[in-house]
């Protein structure tokens, strides 16, 4: 673990996440464990700082998420958020939370009380509050350190043991001072030092690569995205000809893919490189199946079935490396929080497998990731190419997937990365892509009528795909990419352009 390391403790909330990243962005290691995490197994941890998250129960129910009380004697400074300071306030002596008579949600104005900890150099100014409880009594040895006008405990504090509660959300944008609430909880309460860096985190991912694989054969599923990419050179780096890079063509590509991965990792990257066409196999798999999950179930432990008939006739291989990231993890589900969606990676996965795992990238973001291509000096079109989900095209077909709707979706998809690259638009855009709905719609083409497919244009702004919004788009592009579409690509008759966020959507469809 990392020398200075900050552990997020997760109730289920919305924000967990973004704790994470603020964490992260003042250049401090984040990791985020479920609230059910043992004493013990936390100690063993030996974090710098725990942060206690939000989440939607009341600590006032029965069977409500709960810890162990001993967490407290642990002597490491603790923030509570929300309901993680409900929560301390409820298990600590003398605290007392109850229902509020009025709830708080959205913009309040905080009044400070006490400028110490991590209030320093912080002025009165708009918090973002999301609650229906409050602490009506500070536990013992706590003062009130902020409130709102109707929040009489919008804060509490014990400088002494370097307990911290607020009842409103810094890690959102909408609170104008977050930021500096959480840097006073990591520098002034914590102590630590900000020193986390890339170049440490690929010495120490080497480090324990080597130490993992031993003098042994790794194969890597490589499928030309970023996060597989950086995945394989990184642990290339750490064990040289050791690994085999295995890439599978499942037929779910885009246009022109399985050719670029092929000539980019073999003649570029001198990696070895074993292609397998199992295009013929996964769409078998798949026929007749429309649920969401179970494709992507599907697609996981057929990718796994591969691998492990690969490393059979390589021989003396126990490790599979993956470009697993922190957000497949998180969106996957835990103990605490919901499956969003299973990723192939890790929700996917089957029960039984004969390979064991190496996912040097699965506490990191999607910008960290390429901040580590960069340091390993990855060509700048493989750092900043767009994402690209495992599962591939099959979940950008709602429905049922077969080779004519493939075959649609690939010339819909590929004009529409045409079309953004021209517009100088690629890499400011954080995923762009076509999706083929399960219907048909009636159209006007050569003054006949028309029953053919719509294209859903998808176009999302992020910076590590836990959240996202819509891209305004020019309207010149919109109209291009449409016209486009509906004149090369046989039966399509309409295009339309999702403008929703993420929350509520997701950024795929399924």
């Amino acid at each position: 673990m990392h020398q200075e390391h900050i552990l997020i403790l997760d109730f289920g909330g919305q924000y967990s996440q973004l704790i994470a990243r603020r964490v992260r962005e003042a250049k401090v290691f984040s990791t985020i464990l479920p609230y059910t995490s043992s004493v013990d197994e936390i100690k063993k941890m030996a974090p710098s700082g725990i942060i206690f998250s939000g989440g939607p129960r009341s600590v006032t129910v029965e069977n409500a998420p709960r810890l162990d009380a001993e967490i407290f004697k642990l002597e490491i400074p603790i923030l509570g958020i929300c309901y993680g300071m409900q929560l301390m306030a409820t298990i600590l002596a003398g605290g007392i939370v109850e229902k509020a008579e009025y709830g708080e949600y959205g913009k309040a104005r905080l009044n400070i009380l006490d400028n110490e900890g991590i209030f320093s150099s912080i002025d009165n100014s708009q918090v973002w509050m999301s609650h229906g409880d409050h602490v009506k009594h500070v536990p013992e040895g706590f003062s009130i350190s902020a409130r709102t006008e109707i929040t009489p405990v919008a804060a509490m504090s014990n400088h002494y043991k370097g307990l911290y509660g607020v009842q409103f959300h810094p890690e959102v944008v909408h609170t104008i001072q977050g930021n500096n609430i959480i840097r006073n909880f990591l520098f002034k309460v914590c102590g630590v030092k900000g020193n986390w860096n890339m170049a440490d985190y690929i010495n120490d991912e080497m480090v324990e690569i080597k130490e993992k694989a031993g003098t042994g054969k790794v194969i890597s599923g490589l499928s030309g995205g970023v996060d597989s990419a950086v995945a394989s050179t990184l642990v290339h780096r750490a064990i040289g000809n050791q690994l085999h890079c295995i890439f599978v063509d499942h037929g779910l590509l885009r246009k022109g893919e399985a050719e670029e991965v092929r000539r980019t990792f073999a003649e570029e990257f001198n990696i070895p490189l074993v292609y397998v066409d199992a295009r013929k196999r996964f769409l078998t798999k798949l026929e007749g199946v429309s649920e969401p999950e179970e494709k992507r179930k599907i697609i996981g432990k057929e990718f796994i079935r591969v691998f492990e008939e690969e490393a059979a006739r390589l021989g003396d291989v126990q490790y599979l490396v993956q470009g697993t990231l922190y957000s497949d993890v998180i969106e996957s589900g835990n103990d605490s929080a919901a499956t969003v969606k299973s990723h192939h990676n890790v929700g996917g996965l089957p029960e039984e497998m004969d390979l064991q795992l190496i996912e040097p990238l699965r506490d990191l973001f999607k910008d960290e990731v390429r901040k580590i291509g960069e340091v390993l000096g990855l060509p700048d079109d493989m750092v900043w190419r767009q994402p690209f989900p495992g599962p591939g095209l099959a979940i950008r077909v709602i429905g049922e997937v077969d080779e004519e709707k493939m075959g649609i979706l690939r010339k819909a998809d590929s004009i529409i990365l045409e079309e953004i690259k021209e517009a100088g638009l690629y890499k400011k855009i954080w995923q762009s892509f076509a999706v083929l709905p399960d219907l048909r719609t009636v159209g006007v083409m050569g003054d006949e009528r028309t029953y053919g497919y719509p294209i859903i244009f998808r176009a999302v702004i992020s910076d590590d795909a836990m959240t996202a919004d819509w891209a305004r788009l020019p309207y010149e592009i919109l109209e291009r990419i449409a016209n486009r579409i509906v004149n090369e690509v046989a039966s399509v008759n309409r295009v339309v352009y999702d403008i929703t966020s993420k929350p509520p959507a997701t950024i795929e469809w399924e």
